[in-house]
């Protein structure tokens, strides 16, 4: 992996996990929440994120892994970093107290009531609803950016389509962010700054997974770090994307999302051959 190839994936992440900003902006113009759109993005994420793990990034980390360790342990050892990748993420997701769930659908319309309470325990509890909201958001955003910074390193357009995905997932974070923190302090700089920084996790997750394996770069190691992300992606999308896009009420909606992310990614994938 050059330099080069490096600083796209370190950017495409970056991308990916700034758009938490988004969704905090929507809160705080927007009048309203376009069910719809969100339902129909988060499936369509979810679309990309399945097709490409099964098609594409499984199939590139277990084409390393034979290679270096032989058909058949090469192939063992795929389907274990899979499961391994979604153990990790599960275990991520089992860590984050229930109650403080950052996949909670939050409405920008909360936001007309976004004047501190007199009764400082109300504006202590969303203050705290909304820091922990974005402390879990940070921690599910660290391994999603090692999944879409490997990713953009297996192949720029593909990180380009998985970026753009997880992006659109982000959006609704950041509204969940902002709303609880606006509502306890009426400061929109701080709700913003909150939701920005809870983003940041992408990157650096990214990054950081990059510099530890970086040391041990090999055809095993790279292959391992693929089917683990494939197993990443299909977990986010099963357990965080389509259950968000169903809260929002339109099922049918998310599904057309879902079948449509991925005739997208089966199209651009044959496009590129």
């Amino acid at each position: 992996m050059n330099d080069q190839n490096v600083l796209f994936a370190a950017l495409i992440t970056l991308f990916a996990g700034l758009s938490t900003g988004i969704g905090s902006t929507l809160a705080f113009f927007a009048k309203s929440t376009n069910a719809t759109f969100l339902t129909l993005g988060l499936g369509f994420s979810a679309g990309v994120m399945i097709y490409v793990s099964f098609v594409e990034i499984f199939f590139e980390g277990m084409e390393f892994l034979q290679e270096s360790m032989g058909r058949i342990p090469g192939a063992w050892m795929t389907v274990l970093a899979f499961f391994g990748g979604i153990l990790v993420i599960g275990l991520i997701d089992r860590l984050v107290p229930s109650f403080e769930n950052p996949h909670e659908i939050r409405d920008v319309a909360e936001m007309d009531k976004g004047k501190p309470s007199k009764d400082r325990s109300d504006n202590q509890e969303l203050m705290r609803t909304g820091k922990f909201t974005a402390l879990a958001i940070a921690l599910h955003n660290f391994p999603e950016g090692i999944a879409t910074f490997f990713a953009a390193l297996i192949d720029p357009a593909l990180g380009i389509s998985v970026g753009i995905a997880v992006a659109i997932h982000n959006i609704p974070e950041g509204i969940a962010v902002s709303v609880p923190l606006y509502q306890a302090t009426g400061k929109r700089g701080l709700a913003f700054g909150y939701s920005f920084l809870s983003g940041l996790a992408e990157p650096a997750g990214g990054l950081i997974g990059y510099f530890i394996l970086a040391p041990f770069m090999s055809d095993a190691v790279l292959g391992i770090a693929f089917a683990a992300v494939a197993g990443i992606m299909v977990f986010i999308s099963l357990d965080e994307l389509l259950p968000t896009a169903v809260k929002y009420g339109r099922h049918h909606v998310a599904i057309y999302g879902l079948i449509a992310g991925m005739a997208v990614m089966a199209v651009s994938l044959l496009l590129l051959m």
